[in-house]
C-alpha cells in the first residue's frame, strides 16, 4: 500500500495482543520470510498472533500458506462480497478446499458491501452479493467454523439474510463501523464485533457510543491492515504492531484499563477461533 506519510513509530508494547483481521499480503508479504519480518515488529510491542484474511482467491491461497510458513499466523478465507460475482463452481470448489485447512479459523470476509455497486469497475451487484453470502454461510456452518462479515451500509439486509439462512454458531463483524443501534441488534444476536483504528477517529461519534455498549465477552481488536490506522496516524501505512495505538484508544472510550482490555480481546480471540 502505497502512502505519501511515513510509517507509525512502534507503540509502547502492550501484552498480549491478537490482531484477529489483517491483509499480510495486501501489507507486502510475499513469501516465509517477509510474513516473519512483519509478524517480528509485531510481537516486539505484544502482538502475538494475527488472522490475515482473503478477499479474493489468490489471496486466499496466500493467506493458507502464510498460515503454514509461520506458527503465529492463522487464515480466513472467502471472496469479498465485491468480487461475490466471481465464484463460480471452481472458485467454490477451491474456497472449500481452503477453508477446511486447519490452520484456517474462519470463513472470511464476506457480507454485503452497498457502498461499491456503480462506482467501482466490476463490482459484484446487490443480488450477485446477497446469493455469494448465503453460500459462505452454507459454509461455514458445514465446516463448523466462525464467519467474519464485511457490512458497509447494508445493516438492514445483512441482519436479515443472517436471519433467513440461519447463523453459524459464531458471527465476527470485522470492522465494526454502525452504530449504537446496530451494535446492540448484534449484541442482542449474541454476535462478536471487532473494533479497528476506526475507533480512534476524531468524526467516529457513533462508532464510540456503539463500542461503550458491547459486552466484554463479545469484543475483539484488529487492525485491518494496511487500512484504517489509527488517529493520530491516519493516512500512513498500517501493519500489525500498529494495534496498540488501537486498544488504548478503545479502552479510553470503553473506560477500561488497555492491560484489561488487551487480556480481555486475546481470551476472546482465542476462543473465537479455537486458537
Amino acid at each position: 500500500m502505497s502512502s505519501s506519510r511515513p510509517a507509525p513509530e512502534p507503540p509502547e508494547p502492550l501484552a498480549p495482543l491478537i490482531d484477529a483481521h489483517t491483509h499480510l499480503d495486501a501489507c507486502g508479504a510475499t513469501d516465509a520470510e517477509s510474513v516473519a519480518a512483519i509478524m517480528d515488529r509485531a510481537e516486539a510491542v505484544g502482538v502475538r498472533e494475527v488472522v490475515t484474511v482473503a478477499d479474493d482467491l489468490a489471496a486466499a491461497q496466500f493467506a493458507v500458506r502464510a498460515a503454514h510458513w509461520d506458527r503465529r499466523v492463522y487464515a480466513a478465507v472467502a471472496l469479498h462480497p465485491t468480487r461475490a460475482n466471481a465464484l463460480d463452481d471452481a472458485a467454490k470448489a477451491e474456497l472449500e478446499r481452503l477453508a477446511a485447512d486447519p490452520r484456517v479459523v474462519a470463513v472470511g470476509e464476506t457480507g454485503l458491501d452497498y457502498y461499491w455497486p456503480g462506482k467501482l469497475e466490476g463490482c459484484a451487484d446487490i443480488e450477485e452479493q446477497v446469493e455469494g453470502f448465503r453460500w459462505h454461510i452454507d459454509l461455514a456452518k458445514r465446516l463448523r467454523k466462525p464467519l467474519m462479515i464485511h457490512n458497509r451500509e447494508a445493516d438492514h439486509d445483512l441482519l436479515a439474510v443472517l436471519l433467513d439462512e440461519g447463523a453459524p454458531e459464531t458471527v465476527i463483524f470485522h470492522c465494526f463501523s454502525s452504530d449504537a443501534n446496530m451494535a446492540q441488534a448484534c449484541v442482542d444476536q449474541g454476535y462478536v464485533l471487532s473494533f479497528s483504528g476506526t475507533v480512534s477517529f476524531k468524526n467516529a461519534h457513533e462508532l464510540r457510543e456503539a463500542a461503550k455498549l458491547v459486552p466484554d465477552d463479545h469484543i475483539l481488536v484488529e487492525t485491518d491492515a494496511p487500512f484504517l490506522t489509527p488517529h493520530p496516524f491516519r493516512g500512513a501505512p498500517n501493519e500489525s504492531y500498529v494495534l496498540p495505538y488501537t486498544v488504548r484508544a478503545l479502552a479510553g472510550v470503553r473506560e477500561q484499563d488497555p492491560v484489561t482490555l488487551a487480556k480481555i480481546t486475546t481470551a476472546n480471540a482465542r476462543r473465537v477461533y479455537g486458537i
